[in-house]
Parts: C-alpha cells; sequence; structure tokens
C-alpha cells in the first residue's frame, strides 16, 4: 500500500531541482529536455516551468497536452535510496504576466533576462493525472485530482 502523501512528495521534490519533460513529437516519437521546477513545488499536482512561445515542446503541447515529467534524486549520505518520480500529465500554455509574475523567481534571470517582460516568455502548467514514485522503501500512485487526494495501492 502506497504510503507517501503530497505532502511529503513535496517535500522530496523541493530537493529536486531538474526533471526531464517529455512531449508527444508526433508519429510515434517522445522528445525529452531536461527543464527546472525552479523551487516551485508546494506540490499539489501541479508543475511550473518557464519557457520561450518559439519553442518545439510548446508546438508539440498545442498539438498534443499529454505530457511527462521524470524526476531523480541520488541516495542520501546515510545510504537511504534516492527517490524516483513519474508524472503523467496535462501541460496547457499561459501567457498571463500576473501568473508568471507569481511563479517568478531570482535565478530564472539566467535565461529570461528581461524578467517577467522577457519577449515570447511564456509559463507551462502541467497538471498531474497521476504520479508514481519509488524510493527503495515504498513505492506507490497518487491521484492528485481525486477530491481526497488519498493515495492507492501500490504498484
Amino acid at each position: 500500500m502506497s504510503t507517501m502523501t503530497m505532502k511529503e512528495l513535496s517535500k522530496a521534490l523541493s530537493k529536486i531541482d531538474f526533471c526531464m519533460f517529455n512531449t508527444n513529437g508526433g508519429e510515434g516519437k517522445i522528445n525529452s529536455r531536461p527543464m527546472s521546477n525552479n523551487g516551485d513545488v508546494e506540490y499539489d499536482g501541479d508543475s511550473w516551468f518557464f519557457s520561450y512561445e518559439d519553442t518545439r515542446k510548446v508546438g508539440e503541447i498545442g498539438r498534443d497536452a499529454r505530457v511527462a515529467l521524470t524526476f531523480t534524486a541520488p541516495p542520501s549520505l546515510l545510504g537511504k535510496p534516492g527517490i524516483f518520480v513519474a508524472v503523467d500529465g496535462d501541460a496547457s500554455v499561459i501567457r498571463d504576466k500576473a501568473q508568471f509574475e507569481e511563479h517568478w523567481v531570482k535565478d530564472l534571470d539566467r535565461w529570461f533576462p528581461d524578467g517577467v517582460d522577457t519577449p515570447g516568455l511564456v509559463l507551462v502548467k502541467v497538471s498531474a493525472r497521476t504520479i508514481e514514485y519509488w524510493d527503495g522503501e515504498d513505492n506507490g500512485r497518487i491521484r492528485p485530482r481525486e477530491a481526497d487526494a488519498v493515495a492507492e495501492g501500490a504498484v
């Protein structure tokens, strides 16, 4: 039986800066690229990523909103295994500056030099349908959109 809660998963994800962001490239091709979660991990099942409008991933999301995210953290210094997290979700592209400001962190200036006013800036929201995790001691599946976000049986 799955024992990890959304709050515990959020804590684990707060220690992982990058994930692999996977989109449907068409004709059976999956395209993957590293993306930072920017520390935006008060996790309710939504993940937030800044991007430029004219990227391949934004075009692919426009054709097929189904995406997958994979996160991994190495083992701890005390020998506890790391964690692997797989998110199956739906992406949407947001062009609202107020939402940019809500999710902006200073470190993003490295890639977007004009901050939330960077021309072509978009925010990609990934809403999880299911989240699977494995940490060497526990594994399970969480469906964050269920009313009570109760964990279900182990996978």
